[in-house]
């Protein structure tokens, strides 16, 4: 169901329209949360963190097999394509990359206002004051970073576990950036979804930096730049995960990313990505953008040929 799946996202992103299971996750999240504050103690929240996954990641998987289990009593077809379907929901390689280039259409028109609305749309940091060059930054490195979370981890559950297990993965990242949290509200409660989450992206993030290597070397990027900075500076990042694919666009772009973001006021620093051999420019969006679809093409062209020869060829048609 991966080449189904992707291609739905491909061609339709996230409808608007189409009731979204992540919102029924953060529903959950939220309710689940309440919840357990106003049952569980202060002092028993670390404990209490654990049930978070346990129950909103577990019940994803559950009632998402449970599901495809009574279709198929009704059609294996039916169940096919609802699979099918349901990964496409996990998956948001359409979505990254159109927000990403709405950011850059501002930037061409030189609206910076509007580039900075955009990009705040899809950041964390404050935007309000950002040049253009920062703006590109930050729509340059959300892109790379949620290469992993967006596309390759979905796509790389739905191989291992189909439908049910791409939903659990989702989960635990709407978990992760929801409560996932080194502060004071969460470090207890969101402990325990937090490191999840940097459990299930740990081998996909590391899968993209080596596709995104490939992908520099295949539209005549800079691939052994590539390379060599994810060796040297992917460890650098806070994130045992983020930082494989944000090193490895800097490197095959040849450009620096991280530095000095804003959070609410608070001034803080991300360590250094890559080379500065050039400014960054308005363009570095749509070739992160291309690099990201590389990336999800080749690993759905892969993750389907895997399966092919683990099922005995294709004698089953």
């Amino acid at each position: 169901m991966l080449p189904v799946a992707y291609l739905l996202d491909r061609l339709l992103g996230d409808p608007r329209w189409l009731p979204h299971p992540v919102v029924g996750m953060g529903k959950a999240v939220a309710a689940l949360e309440a919840a357990l504050r106003r049952l569980v103690p202060p002092r028993r929240y670390r404990a209490a963190g654990v049930l978070l996954p346990l129950l909103v990641a577990g019940g994803s998987f559950a009632l998402t097999w449970a599901a495809l289990r009574l279709l198929a009593q009704v059609s294996p077809w039916l169940a096919a394509l609802a699979e099918a379907a349901l990964i496409w929901t996990t998956i948001a390689a359409k979505g990254l990359r159109d927000a990403g280039m709405d950011v850059h259409g501002h930037l061409l028109r030189g609206d910076l206002p509007g580039a900075r609305r955009s990009l705040g749309m899809i950041v964390g940091r404050d935007t309000a004051h950002l040049d253009a060059p920062e703006i590109t930054r930050g729509a340059v490195e959300t892109v790379a970073e949620n290469i992993v979370d967006a596309v390759v981890s979905p796509l790389f559950f739905a191989l291992l576990g189909g439908a049910p297990l791409a939903m659990a993965y989702r989960a635990v990242n709407t978990l992760d950036s929801m409560v996932g949290y080194k502060n004071d509200k969460y470090i207890d409660l969101g402990w325990a979804s937090a490191r999840l989450d940097d459990i299930a992206n740990f081998i996909p993030a590391r899968l993209t930096a080596l596709l995104l290597v490939a992908a520099a070397w295949t539209l005549r990027l800079d691939a052994a730049r590539a390379w060599r900075t994810v060796r040297r500076d992917a460890p650098k990042h806070p994130s045992p995960n983020s930082g494989r694919p944000e090193a490895a666009v800097a490197g095959a772009l040849g450009v620096r990313l991280g530095g000095k973001n804003s959070y609410r006021g608070v001034v803080s620093f991300r360590a250094y990505m890559g080379d500065k051999t050039r400014e960054l420019e308005p363009q570095d969006i749509p070739r992160t953008a291309q690099l990201l679809f590389w990336v999800a093409g080749v690993f759905v062209l892969l993750g389907t040929a895997l399966w092919i020869w683990r099922s005995g060829g294709i004698a089953w048609i």
